[in-house]
């Protein structure tokens, strides 16, 4: 049997810098705010925390677009700050790990410049990026951006084309040089130095571009075709990931989880396979990219909620993919999602509390590491209140919006702000909310995206005071995983004949000493079902206070804890 992992056991808290906390009041998150909410973080009883990228930057695309990975982004504090964090942090037994951005650089990072400087063959920075001469006068190929718009920009005195996936100001890094990737690794290693725990890794599944890059599909009414289609998993992604291992990973006990988009079961194998030759981890996308509407494929625009047979479904699937040959990363959102309550559940003020512990004990009973995303563990929610494009701040939804209104995909501009207040990143970047006073707590400065105004009943403070609130349920979730082995290595399965059940998620966790069932009500209706269950098991953890046990709540979770060889019998009650 493989030995198992520290990470395993852990649990993972997700800051994004920006809207944590603001200490020095100028309206931005920064690392002094992280250091002053260490003990909330701790309290909360996590291992891990992940930084959203601190490092220097222009911001065109929060972060995510580096001009210097050796430097502290001036905005958010110095290297000391985060020296201090590093060190207090480990003080309280809390890990970090930094996010990794690598597919791609920003435009103002000193490789790009001297890289745009000139295309002489003995510019060496020349080869860091993706040069390419025009074809037929336009565009080396017909790929856009996933943030809207070509994925190409015209350099006009090299007379070439630079690649960039994402915003213009973020151009590729070319990973099939072996100096790009040598610099990535020399860069790694002197975090490694630092004391860090490890690496998150921003579309690592990116980085290996198709030999020849050539034209991708173009869906219905699309001006370009979608790279996602052809440059998922390229040819060498491996090779380099493995070469990335070998010269910094194995190096370290580190974490290390890498965002991989266009990812299927078997590839995804590769990537976090269990002889820890690439990463230990990955995030897919399937359960949170499905819409509730039938007729609408991933990323139209639709506000359906999705439904419990998809979700169900590639859980089950992702569960069976990892069983015993790598491990999965449990989330339902981050700063790239809509808040989990809002999308996953219900936010209604009569159902939100029960909604969003029916949502937590469902995902961290399963078998993986979970990630809680800043303010899940207080039930945010969607900020409903944005009602024009200009209270958004997000690129990519800024350019969504002005690339379709003008584009006449929807038949109105309200058309689209009504997708935006469902989907737009900036959902989950709305500032924290810590307590009733001005601006939630987060800042006595106008805040650099606004609050959201729930933060009157949808607070920290409130929540800290409440034993029944959200985050002490958070706490006991986690204290469980720590304190019991068969939420690491038990069997995950999935209860008889729930495959089809379209309101109750039901399935088992089993090693040979014993057996936890979760069952888990999706809906806003009283249920009734039958499940096996001995008499002598014991109700771990549930989401009402008390054990009504005749039928299954609106939004009700109860997970049951018995020995494995117990004989189970129906239970009498109509819940299960």
């Amino acid at each position: 049997m493989q030995k198992e992992k520290w990470w395993q056991k852990a649990v993972v808290y997700q800051i994004y810098p920006k809207s944590f906390q603001d200490s020095d009041n100028d309206g931005i998150g920064d690392l002094r705010g992280i250091i002053n909410r260490l003990k909330y973080i701790k309290k909360l009883g996590v291992d891990v925390i992940w930084l959203n990228p601190i490092y220097k930057t222009p911001d065109i695309d929060g972060g995510y677009d580096i001009s210097d990975y050796q430097d502290i982004n001036p905005i958010l504090g110095t290297m000391s700050d985060f020296d201090e964090l590093l060190k207090k942090s480990h003080a309280l037994g809390l890990k970090i790990i930094m996010d990794l951005v690598v597919n791609h650089s920003s435009s103002e990072h000193e490789w790009f410049q001297k890289s745009i400087a000139t295309k002489n063959p003995a510019n060496k920075y020349r080869d860091y990026y993706i040069w390419r001469d025009p074809v037929h006068g336009h565009e080396p190929n017909n790929w856009g951006s996933f943030f809207s718009g070509p994925a190409w920009t015209l350099d006009e005195p090299s007379g070439q084309y630079y690649l960039h996936l994402f915003a213009k100001e973020q151009p590729d890094l070319n990973w099939d040089n072996p100096d790009v990737r040598n610099s990535v690794f020399d860069m790694m290693n002197w975090w490694a130095i630092k004391g860090i725990d490890g690496f998150r890794m921003d579309v690592i599944s990116l980085i290996s571009k198709p030999d020849g890059l050539p034209d991708a599909p173009v869906e219905e009414n699309d001006l370009y075709g979608n790279p996602g289609k052809i440059v998922s998993n390229g040819p060498r992604v491996h090779k380099y990931l493995q070469e990335m291992n070998h010269k910094v990973l194995s190096q370290h006990s580190w974490m290390t989880v890498g965002e991989t988009t266009g990812m299927t079961a078997d590839e995804a194998k590769k990537y976090a396979n269990i002889d820890g030759s690439e990463l230990d981890m990955l995030f897919q996308f399937e359960h949170v990219g499905y819409d509730g509407n039938a007729n609408a494929s991933l990323g139209q625009f639709s506000g359906y909620k999705p439904r419990l047979k998809d979700i169900k479904d590639s859980i089950v699937k992702w569960e069976k993919a990892f069983d015993g040959t790598g491990w999965a990363s449990l989330y339902w959102s981050n700063h790239d999602q809509p808040r989990t309550v809002s999308w996953f559940g219900d936010n209604s003020p009569q159902y939100l509390n029960l909604s969003a512990k029916m949502l937590a004990a469902l995902l961290h009973f399963l078998q993986g590491t979970p990630y809680i995303y800043q303010g899940e563990e207080l039930g945010m929610t969607n900020n409903e209140n944005f009602k024009t494009i200009s209270q958004y701040r997000d690129v990519e939804s800024l350019n969504l919006y002005y690339q379709t209104v003008q584009q006449k995909k929807l038949s109105s501009s309200k058309d689209m702000l009504d997708y935006l207040r469902i989907h737009s990143r900036d959902n989950a970047r709305t500032p924290m909310q810590w307590d009733t006073s001005e601006n939630a707590g987060f800042s006595k400065h106008e805040p650099w995206l606004e609050v959201n105004p729930n933060y009157y009943q949808l607070n920290a403070k409130e929540a800290l005071d409440n034993p029944n609130s959200i985050f002490y349920f958070y706490q006991k979730l986690i204290s469980l995983r720590h304190k019991l082995p068969v939420i690491t290595d038990g069997k995950f399965k999935l209860v008889k004949n729930n495959e089809n059940d379209n309101q109750i998620f039901a399935y088992t966790r089993t090693n040979l000493d014993e057996t936890l069932l979760i069952i888990a009500n999706f809906t806003a209706n009283t249920l009734e079902r039958h499940y096996s269950v001995p008499k002598n098991s014991k109700l771990l953890i549930q989401n009402y206070h008390d054990d009504q046990s005749t039928k299954i709540r609106p939004y009700e979770v109860k997970v049951y804890q018995y020995a494995t060889n117990s004989v189970s019998e129906k239970m009498s009650n109509k819940e299960g």
